[in-house]
């Protein structure tokens, strides 16, 4: 379908932008605050309680924020890691707080969201990945012992989980996976003609060419050869994983690589479901659910923590 209306009356004033322009251009900056400006603005469910701790993992201290319901008991959890291509993001971003704040809302569910060292100042592979991996042996050992438990993340955030769900495949399993718009292959797949006539139309700052994609995998890798299986997960072996449920957005780069990995999980005998967000660019978790396909991205993902 075509790009989401509202955000399509917006493009205009950012139709040439490019990732350079928002990092150095202040003109930039100001039109792409407008940009992410949304029908309505967000605040957190009176019902969700947030705390902010510290955990210790292989590297230093991981921050942690939680997110529970105040008037239930919790009987399931959910790990959440961000995006950012392994070398951005934090917990205040959207992708984190809002989705985590609202999962724990929609699902009853006690959420933790994981920040992770990023891949900056010689931090590179398996440095993020571990952070995520102590996060969940802290939560399904000592926050929600004995409890059904959850992994997910979106984009970077969800390689990350995946990768973690690898790891602890054969000791303690997540009993589901969450992934948004995930990207978990290099190189990446390349898009049907139909979409990338689609994606022909957006600005230089929302798309992923094989420059930037390249970029990100030297970041967090320090080279694109010999990559090791968990670095970008749809290389590894993938059977034996919990079910699977992957958010797509329709104009996305990226879109390929999520749909490979759906392709790659039946094949390997892993339960798996996939929603596409219609009209929604990458990353549009970043968005509020003001927005009619994040709040039924966040309903697909709360429906699938219910099954637990």
């Amino acid at each position: 379908m075509p790009f989401d209306p509202y955000l399509a009356d917006k493009l205009a004033s950012v139709r040439g932008l490019s990732r350079e322009d928002l990092a150095t251009d202040p003109a930039a900056q100001r039109k792409m605050t407008d940009y992410l400006r949304d029908p309505a603005e967000w605040t957190l469910p009176p019902d969700v309680v947030v705390e902010d701790l510290l955990i210790a993992g292989p590297h230093g201290d991981i921050p942690i924020r939680t997110y529970r319901p105040r008037d239930t008991s919790a009987t399931l959890a959910l790990l959440w890691a961000h995006g950012g291509g392994f070398s951005g993001g934090d917990l205040e971003m959207p992708e984190a707080h809002v989705v985590s704040a609202e999962l724990a809302a929609r699902a009853g569910a006690f959420v933790a969201s994981v920040g992770y060292r990023l891949a900056q100042n010689g931090v590179r592979y398996p440095v993020p990945l571990d952070d995520v991996d102590a996060a969940w042996r802290w939560l399904t050992a000592e926050a929600m012992p004995g409890g059904r438990a959850a992994l997910g993340g979106a984009s970077a955030g969800a390689a990350l989980a995946l990768a973690t769900a690898l790891r602890a495949r054969d000791r303690r399993s997540a009993d589901l996976l969450l992934l948004a718009y995930p990207f978990a292959h290099y190189p990446n797949p390349a898009l049907d003609d139909a979409t990338t006539a689609e994606m022909a139309t957006l600005p230089p700052f929302m798309r992923f060419p094989t420059a930037a994609i390249e970029g990100m995998v030297r970041t967090y890798v320090g080279r694109i050869s010999d990559l090791p299986p968990d670095a970008l997960p749809g290389a590894a072996r993938l059977d034996g994983l919990p079910a699977t449920h992957i958010l797509l957005s329709e104009y996305d780069d990226l879109r390929a690589s999520g749909e490979l990995l759906q392709r790659q999980l039946c094949e390997a005998g892993v339960p798996v479901s996939t929603f596409l967000a219609r009209g929604m660019p990458h990353g549009h978790l970043n968005r509020t659910p003001s927005l009619r396909e994040v709040d039924a991205s966040l309903d697909y993902f709360a429906a699938a923590l219910g099954t637990l």
